[in-house]
């Protein structure tokens, strides 16, 4: 870590985002694990990066609530600290709509995302895809998966950041070498 991002990382402060975010500790994942990792995985993911963007770092821990505990109200949000009103827009523009199709909510970010948008969204596929495992989850919902990280996620990662993108690419090529081997 170099020292203005250190510099960075000091004036953040996340506390009332982890304070909301641990509403998803009672969110299983299919995976395994709870919501809640889920997101300090994501958040760790954007550090691992060096992202030091606050409004980036505070929506990674809360980018999933209102889809998995809906009855959260945007102003609690808004309304966390001098950031919230960024934050809460970064995180409506990652959640997909009640109704919308898995394929129209990633091309919607894909055409016409943020740059943070984008990046969130590759870092939490990042996050997803590590921790996807064939003893969890069925053959055919890995491959349909992987395939839809490589046409709408890969080109976002190529976009905002060529390193996330080598990470999805060999992320994506070791999931179906193990989905081969498992055909054999």
């Amino acid at each position: 870590m170099k020292d203005h991002e250190k510099d960075q990382l000091i004036q953040l402060v996340v506390a009332p985002y982890l304070q909301k975010a641990t509403a998803l500790i009672g969110v299983a994942r299919k995976v395994g694990g709870n919501q809640f990792r889920h997101m300090m995985a994501t958040f760790s993911i954007l550090i691992d990066y060096h992202y030091t963007d606050h409004i980036l770092l505070k929506a990674s821990l809360i980018h999933d609530l209102f889809e998995d505990v809906p009855e959260t109200h945007p102003d609690e949000i808004r309304n966390l600290d001098a950031d919230g009103p960024m934050v809460l827009k970064l995180v409506e523009e990652v959640s997909r709509k009640p109704g919308e199709s898995k394929i129209d909510y990633l091309k919607n970010i894909l055409l016409h995302g943020s740059e943070r948008a984008k990046i969130l969204k590759v870092a939490d596929r990042i996050s997803n895809i590590t921790d996807l495992h064939l003893d969890i989850i069925i053959k055919d919902k890995m491959a349909d998966y992987l395939e839809q990280t490589m046409t709408y996620i890969y080109p976002m990662a190529e976009e905002v950041n060529h390193f996330m993108a080598i990470e999805i690419k060999d992320l994506v090529d070791r999931r179906r070498m193990y989905l081969n081997s498992w055909n054999m």
